[in-house]
């Protein structure tokens, strides 16, 4: 195995991998040591990569099977030669974009929760900076729901909520979908408030979007009030970790555990 170290960079979850270029071939004892940091840590951060888009996408299948991005509100990919990969900007190249939720925030979310099976990692690789903001959060969903008090716990097991497939993390309604007045009617798929990670074994809660959600089987109003509860004690600083972003910095999160945002 090749010289790596893996260092703390976060209170609550996230650390930095050093001595490894991704863009070349990984020996299986140190994409193992990886895979370790990556459970362990949640988010992992290597800098000073250089990567093409091939190269990318081989180092992301060392994670499992790639899944296409979601659609977003143009109606096409961003790169239809790589569809299992998106791009995040705000730069228009004569008129048109090439990217997109690059102005603006971006709410805390887990990536593709509306889908039956969300994608279990997500890479963000940075090639050009803003020169201020942007910075990204994560925050750490086995520590939230561990710090939840047993009365709440014991409320939210075996409860499932609506995962609404019609916007983005920005707001933006994805093509093809309508608008949504009934958080009931949602389209999208139904997801444990509480779910075991199938590799750690820790529970977690998962939560999704905020927008569109609702919990089967409660009053609208009970549920939006149970969901804003939990939603504000899971994005509770104390469970997150900032990432400043440099030009070349790779970061990898488990988004079976984790909500990010912008």
């Amino acid at each position: 195995m090749s010289a790596i170290s893996i260092t703390r960079i976060g209170e609550a979850l996230g650390a930095e991998v050093s001595g490894v270029d991704v863009s070349k071939p990984i020996a299986a004892d140190t994409f193992a040591a990886i895979r370790k940091a990556w459970l362990d840590n949640l988010v992992i951060r290597f800098r000073g990569q250089t990567l093409s888009d091939p190269q990318m996408l081989q180092f992301s299948q060392l994670f499992g099977e790639l899944d296409p991005p979601g659609p977003n509100p143009y109606g096409k990919p961003f790169l239809p030669q790589h569809p299992e990969m998106n791009v995040i900007s705000n730069v228009k190249e004569g008129g048109t974009p090439i990217g997109g939720l690059g102005d603006g925030e971006a709410i805390w979310h887990s990536d593709m929760t509306y889908s039956d099976t969300p994608p279990s990692a997500a890479l963000l690789y940075a090639l050009e900076l803003p020169a201020e903001g942007g910075d990204t959060y994560w925050a750490n969903m086995y520590l939230a729901y561990e710090a939840l008090p047993a009365d709440m716990k014991k409320r939210i097991e075996g409860l499932k909520a609506i995962h609404d497939a019609t916007y983005n993390s920005a707001g933006f309604k994805r093509k093809g979908y309508d608008d949504v007045t009934d958080p009931r009617r949602a389209p999208g798929a139904r997801h444990g408030l509480v779910r075991t990670h199938p590799e750690t074994g820790r529970k977690c809660l998962f939560l999704g979007r905020r927008r569109n959600s609702y919990i089967v089987g409660l009053e609208l109003e009970e549920s939006e009030a149970l969901l804003d509860a939990l939603w504000a004690h899971a994005t509770q600083p104390r469970f997150a970790f900032r990432q400043q972003w440099k030009v070349g910095d790779l970061m990898i999160w488990d988004n079976r555990c984790t909500l990010h945002r912008r």
